[in-house]
């Protein structure tokens, strides 16, 4: 008798052990269907044994200077102690209390809203493959400051290929925002080719190569406190961050723009939601000094504090 009830004592324990070894088996036939679905993540793996991982993937890496390739808008928690200071007033982040003033934003032109080139010496190629891909293009006829022999005004002609969505995100940053065309170049060749892109007229100011300084490290440089007292609500979008090195913190250095980027989305996917984000911004200065330290790029490219603290 005492045979024939000795499976009941241990059948409890037995079935129990069968229920755990079916939930390992689960488990892993669980995993095993993501791998066939495509590799599991970490976060995935944890969250079967029921871990959270917040404290297992934070980012340790410190942002540092590049063109921009993703939009990144993750308020800092903190500022620097010793953050940039400019002209002695230094700089204050977070949202105004108050309803901000129009973002004022200065945008280049070459490699930034557009690429030009002389039609002569543009490759038949080039050009068919770009308007191939789709790239919107004209060509131009513009002034040269040189003469020719008879002292009669040279003539240029430029072919020019405007960036993918150009028209729409003038029109969008116009809705928030005040636009300023600011270019190293000169206005014999820059003021035609604007007036084609900007049939609106969204720019308020156009300043061309005379309004440029010349710095002991660079030349053709756009101060903007020419354009603004109020550095905390102006930005400059440019492909060449030596044309803001007097304001490093009010710069977005972007991708430069060439033919050969027809799917570009620069414009409308990366810096117009930036930009939007500023926009709400008391002082864009802190976001933007997080987001790209461009003050310490200066100095790693040889340019000391002193020149953009004066």
């Amino acid at each position: 008798m005492a045979e024939l009830a000795q499976p009941e004592v241990y059948a409890p324990r037995t079935i129990q052990v069968w229920r755990t070894v079916l939930n390992w088996l689960a488990f892993f036939f669980q995993i095993f269907v993501q791998i066939i679905r495509g590799t599991p993540s970490l976060t995935q793996v944890f969250s079967f044994v029921g871990l959270r991982h917040n404290s297992l993937l934070s980012d340790s890496s410190s942002p540092s200077f590049k063109p921009l390739p993703v939009v990144e808008l993750h308020e800092p928690e903190a500022q620097p102690t010793e953050a940039v200071r400019i002209s002695g007033d230094g700089f204050a982040g977070g949202l105004n209390d108050r309803r901000c003033e129009k973002l004022t934003v200065v945008l280049d032109l070459d490699e930034t809203l557009v690429c030009a080139y002389e039609t002569s010496s543009l490759p038949a190629i080039v050009r068919t493959q770009a308007v191939e891909a789709g790239l919107k293009w004209f060509e131009l006829e513009c002034i040269s400051s040189h003469k020719e022999c008879e002292g009669k005004p040279k003539v240029n002609y430029v072919t020019v290929f405007e960036r993918p969505g150009l028209p729409e995100f003038l029109k969008q940053l116009s809705t928030f925002a005040d636009l300023v065309l600011f270019t190293a170049g000169l206005e014999g060749y820059a003021r035609p080719l604007v007036d084609r892109i900007d049939v609106d007229n969204r720019f308020s100011h156009r300043l061309y190569r005379p309004s440029t300084k010349s710095t002991e490290y660079r030349e053709h440089v756009k101060d903007l406190s020419s354009l603004s007292k109020d550095l905390g609500r102006i930005v400059i979008v440019d492909n060449n961050p030596f044309s803001f090195l007097l304001q490093p913190v009010n710069g977005i250095p972007c991708i430069p723009f060439s033919a050969g980027q027809p799917h570009d989305e620069q414009l409308l996917g990366v810096i117009l939601p930036l930009l939007k984000h500023l926009s709400g911004q008391k002082d864009v200065r802190p976001i933007l000094y997080e987001r790209f330290h461009m003050p310490e790029w200066f100095q790693n490219h040889g340019i000391p504090a002193s020149e953009w603290t004066k």
